[in-house]
């Protein structure tokens, strides 16, 4: 089989040489956790009010948390924020 000379190298490999498939992976792995519990509240009927309130925080921190560009939350904080939603944080290497 002919290679086609007109497909380069995969998106991955491109992120990769480039140095920043971390970057794009921590980015993912927010929005991913963002999503998540934005779901959660939207399945329980949690408003952000109340979620603030469950979590023990500042309206303003849980729009931080909330926030998909910014990556400077602890792990704590997504804890209380899946406890708030009867969730459990689970963190896995692999």
């Amino acid at each position: 089989m002919k290679k086609n000379r007109h497909i380069g190298s995969t998106f991955s490999s491109y992120l990769a040489d480039s140095g920043l498939a971390g970057q794009t992976e921590i980015v993912a792995i927010k929005r991913v956790i963002v999503w998540q519990i934005e779901q959660a509240m939207k399945a329980a009927r949690i408003s952000k009010v109340e979620m603030s309130r469950r979590m023990r925080t500042s309206r303003a921190q849980l729009d931080r948390l909330l926030d998909p560009d910014r990556f400077d939350v602890r792990l704590e904080t997504i804890q209380r924020a899946a406890s708030a939603v009867g969730k459990k944080l689970h963190i896995e290497f692999s």
